[in-house]
């Protein structure tokens, strides 16, 4: 991963949550927040939350009586996500760091992690950071975004860009949401953290579109993605959507388009 792989700043966020998070976070975040509910915890930490699309989906199965620590590493996607939050007395919104989280040791019945492992410089370290937080017997649920390939838009767009792009191809996409799918190295750093209960589930979903350019606008706008094509050349943006909007047509219609989308489902206990 490079350091600029964490920069989710400008009209990132508010492309993010309208475009991306319907498109591929939704089904994820239902299922990551049936889950967290299923523990019945009081005390919960959310790292790398985003624009909030499980805090949304995990709030109202909560307790009246828990409390809901809600983090980011980017402010400017936790702001987001508390503009996107109805008025909820339990949350607490804080800036943070997975790598040196900023609470006590065993505080929370649960932590959860919505394809935010990825951007963990190291994970390992950030792994025995929610173990640290975590109280015995208490539950880490993320999840993680399988290869590439086993992820059809994703794949799609970063092929059409590097017909774009042909001597120096944007390769966010595989290099770092999708970088981190091998299920025996997931098991090797929590091992490395200490945890020795781990259930991993890999899980299939469809990702859904009105049409094959919102997938080319959601990747090329909505992530750092477009940074990476700015960086190219700062005037092929719209040029870069169409090329991948066009590879999605090709290879699904001009219609509406569905495609598969898969990812890991990990389970530890502190």
């Amino acid at each position: 991963m490079l350091e600029g792989d964490k920069l989710f700043a400008g009209s990132i966020p508010e492309n993010y949550d309208r475009y991306m998070v319907p498109l591929i976070f939704d089904p994820f975040a239902t299922d990551l927040a049936r889950r967290a509910a299923s523990f019945a915890p009081r005390a919960v930490l959310e790292i790398a939350a985003g624009t909030g699309v499980v805090t949304r989906a995990l709030a109202p199965k909560l307790a009246p009586d828990a409390s809901y620590v809600v983090t980011d590493l980017n402010q400017p996607m936790l702001d987001y996500a508390a503009s996107r939050q109805a008025p909820d007395s339990r949350i607490q919104w804080r800036q943070a760091d997975a790598m040196a989280l900023p609470f006590e040791d065993a505080a929370f019945d649960l932590v959860c992690c919505q394809f935010g492992a990825m951007f963990f410089p190291s994970r390992p370290s950030a792994y025995r950071e929610a173990k640290r937080v975590l109280k015995p017997g208490g539950h880490f649920l993320f999840n993680v975004w399988d290869h590439i390939k086993e992820n059809v838009f994703a794949d799609d767009v970063t092929n059409a860009l590097a017909r774009i792009f042909p001597n120096d191809p944007p390769r966010f996409l595989a290099r770092t949401p999708h970088g981190y799918h091998d299920t025996a190295l997931i098991r090797s750093d929590l091992a490395e953290a200490g945890f020795s209960d781990v259930v991993i589930e890999t899980r299939a979903e469809q990702s859904r579109a009105p049409s094959a350019r919102l997938p080319a606008v959601a990747y090329c706008r909505g992530t750092v993605l477009r940074t990476e094509i700015e960086a190219r050349d700062p005037g092929k943006l719209d040029a870069a959507t169409d090329c991948a909007a066009a590879a999605i047509a090709a290879r699904h219609g001009s219609g509406e388009v569905a495609a598969k989308i898969q990812a890991h489902v990990i389970v530890a206990v502190a």
